[in-house]
């Protein structure tokens, strides 16, 4: 099951994944790349215009979208890689049965948040539509956007790893050079 090509996955990880869905890490992992730099470019600029007398406000708006997706999207690359949302130090420490059930449940509770970020952030998204930010006067929805977005792609990563922990187990091969 090991993927051609570039992957960002460990190869202790690679028995829960999808090789299919790697290529959309690997773009997801660019995106929060480009949010962070974004994000620290529109600060810098922001702090240089109000320095000089000449802000720009609407760097705010960049900043504070910029950060949102960064965020939102970092938090969904971090479920697939386990690295987020995700109580590794107690299911580590366990094995067989035991650990099977306890990362059963992890990833049950961890599928019912983001399907409330799905549900409830698509609301939030469509009330977003009558509010406006600031000076732009683009909707808060175009922010909101982000929540059921990164819930959509959690569930993804969940659902991936579910079904292959339940098929190949969740206890990754130990590694030759003693790592985790």
């Amino acid at each position: 099951m090991q993927s051609t090509g570039f992957s960002l996955v460990p190869n202790r990880q690679r028995h829960l994944k999808w090789a299919a869905l790697d290529r959309l890490e690997h773009w997801l992992m660019v995106i929060c790349g480009l949010t962070l730099a974004a994000f620290s470019t529109s600060v810098v600029f922001d702090i240089i215009t109000r320095t000089i007398g000449r802000p720009w406000l609407w760097l705010q708006e960049v900043t504070s979208t910029f950060f949102v997706y960064g965020i939102f999207i970092g938090a969904a690359v971090a479920s697939r890689r386990n690295e987020h949302l995700y109580l590794t130090a107690l299911s580590d420490a366990l094995t067989g049965r035991t650990r099977t059930i306890v990362e059963i449940i992890i990833r049950i509770v961890i599928l019912g948040v983001a399907s409330a970020m799905v549900i409830f952030g698509y609301q939030n998204f469509l009330r977003g539509f009558g509010s406006f930010r600031m000076p732009s006067m683009t909707p808060i929805a175009s922010l909101y956007a982000a929540i059921p977005i990164s819930g959509a792609l959690i569930v993804l990563f969940t659902i991936e790893q579910l079904i292959n922990g339940i098929k190949n187990g969740f206890e990754h091969p130990a590694d030759p050079f003693g790592g985790h």
